[in-house]
């Protein structure tokens, strides 16, 4: 039987990373095969700079001044930084743990408890080899630098190594808990960039799209309501299709997906004139509209198309008319509207939606206004952020909706979250190459793009799933390369486990 591979060292993205040990343990070797030559820094390299060479230890003191400001420097940006240093100096640990600190990265060393016997006969074979005494010095301080060591920081032997991004790095916990107490989950697919190749093929790759999306799983399908692309995402000549006119098309080539804008933006439309849309693109679905609403706030976008971009306060009274007038369009008779900015003597809109309720969702976390909103009017609201801002999220929706006596259970809280689900290490690689900028280092790009295995995506959901989400909306941002969809299936997969589901 084969031997089994060690599991990879999790690294959150930003980390210190101390390695630790004697001469000859292999610590520089390690270093070499799992991190790019601009992540190390090297103390006898650094010696090399300010003195005569690797060896001049007179120069050992100006050297780790000069590490000093290095990990100042690169901490401060958030870059993965290894410190390849004998690390046996608790002084100089607790002075680089602090520098960690004061720039909120994580710390982590890698511990080399090679045999005293293999040390000596590397040192050996080393063009200078250190000192037979010092290398005894060495080898006598260890057990108790590396118990020190231990009591420090997170620990791990050498191994090959990921990077992980920072959301990412508390997922085992929520994958455990999801294999040991599995709970239903829903997920939603935004369509965020339409930057597929040729316009002409255009079509035909957003209707397989939503096929693909179909089968894997996914409950809903959204696209943003925007003229120009938004700089998040891309540049502003980079394709961009008009919201309802998608989702009509994508209506015909569908046929149990829901169909919804994230969001629409509340000045773009008369909302009775939004009504008609919504209603029509029910009918034409056969009822599987979604309406998402927000407050808008693109003002280029404004600017270039005409319209008037108007201050906060007043755009969050255009949503909350657009929430009041919404259902009374769709629903029984004809009857009068009058709201902060529009007004109606009859809300008239024929044929009817097909659905009794068309759920109205709201974007936006803000607490005082739109999650009180959202409380008041909504069906579902859709979040940003990360477990424990989620969880404060909620539970403030949860404070209005008490105020306004209506029951939390009433509403769906739904996160959006930027996802690059990969099959395999090798795979994880073409696909940050190809979503990445020319030249930018691997890790950063999967910071950006949440990039990570099945595994880490099912254990991040997990605990937001435990923070008070109901259904994930995910914008995958490799949905131009294939394979995107099916590699994300088993995350949906992950959470119909229950009887019955």
């Amino acid at each position: 039987m084969a031997a089994r591979l060690p599991e990879p060292i999790r690294i959150p993205n930003g980390a210190l990373v101390v390695l630790a040990g004697p001469s000859g343990a292999g610590k520089s070797t390690w270093a070499a095969a799992n991190f790019r030559v601009d992540q190390v820094i090297d103390t006898d390299d650094l010696r090399a700079l300010v003195g005569t060479g690797p060896n001049d230890q007179r120069a050992g003191t100006d050297a780790f001044d000069v590490l000093q400001v290095i990990l100042e420097r690169r901490l401060r940006r958030g870059l993965v930084t290894v410190v390849d240093s004998l690390g046996l100096d608790p002084e100089l640990r607790n002075l680089w743990y602090r520098i960690a600190e004061e720039q909120r990265r994580p710390v982590m060393a890698i511990v080399f408890d090679t045999a005293e016997r293999e040390c000596r006969k590397r040192n050996r074979q080393r063009s200078r080899p250190v000192p037979a005494k010092a290398l005894t010095g060495q080898l006598r301080r260890w057990p108790e630098q590396r118990a020190l060591i231990e009591s420090e920081v997170p620990v791990a032997s050498p191994a090959p190594v990921r990077i992980i991004p920072t959301a990412l790095v508390p997922s085992p916990h929520g994958a455990h808990a999801q294999r040991k107490d599995p709970i239903d989950m829903r997920f939603g697919l935004s369509i965020s960039s339409f930057d597929f190749g040729e316009t002409v093929d255009l079509a035909d790759r957003l209707a397989e799209l939503a096929a693909e999306a179909e089968a894997a799983g996914f409950s809903d399908l959204w696209v943003m309501d925007h003229f120009i692309q938004i700089p998040q995402v891309g540049r502003e000549w980079d394709p961009m299709l008009d919201s309802y006119t998608t989702l009509a098309y994508l209506a015909g080539r569908t046929t149990s997906i829901g169909l919804g804008t994230l969001v629409t933006g509340i000045t773009y439309r008369n909302p009775a004139h939004l009504a008609k849309i919504v209603a029509s693109l029910d009918v034409l679905s056969g009822g599987r509209a979604r309406c998402g609403l927000g407050a808008a706030w693109f003002e280029r976008e404004h600017a270039l198309y005409g319209y008037r971009f108007p201050p906060d306060g007043e755009r969050l009274e255009l949503l909350e008319d657009a929430l009041r007038l919404l259902p009374l369009m769709w629903g029984p008779g004809s009857p009068p509207f009058e709201g902060h900015h529009f007004a109606t003597p009859a809300a008239t809109c024929y044929p009817r939606p097909l659905q009794e309720h068309i759920p109205m969702l709201v974007g936006g976390s803000g607490e005082r206004r739109t999650l009180r909103l959202v409380a008041e009017q909504a069906d579902a609201c859709n979040l940003f952020g990360e477990p424990d801002v989620v969880a404060h999220k909620v539970e403030v929706l949860h404070r209005h909706c008490e105020e306004v006596g209506r029951d939390p259970a009433e509403l769906l809280v739904t996160q959006l979250s930027p996802v690059l689900c990969a099959a395999d290490p090798d795979d994880l690689a073409r696909r940050l190459e190809a979503v990445g900028p020319a030249g930018a280092p691997a890790e950063a790009v999967a910071e950006h793009r949440m990039a990570g295995t099945v595994e880490d995506h099912t254990g991040r959901f997990r605990l937001l799933a435990d923070a008070g989400v109901q259904q994930i909306i995910v914008s995958l941002a490799d949905l131009a390369v294939p394979g995107a969809i099916s590699n994300f299936a088993p995350v949906i997969g992950s959470f119909a486990r229950t009887p019955g589901s």
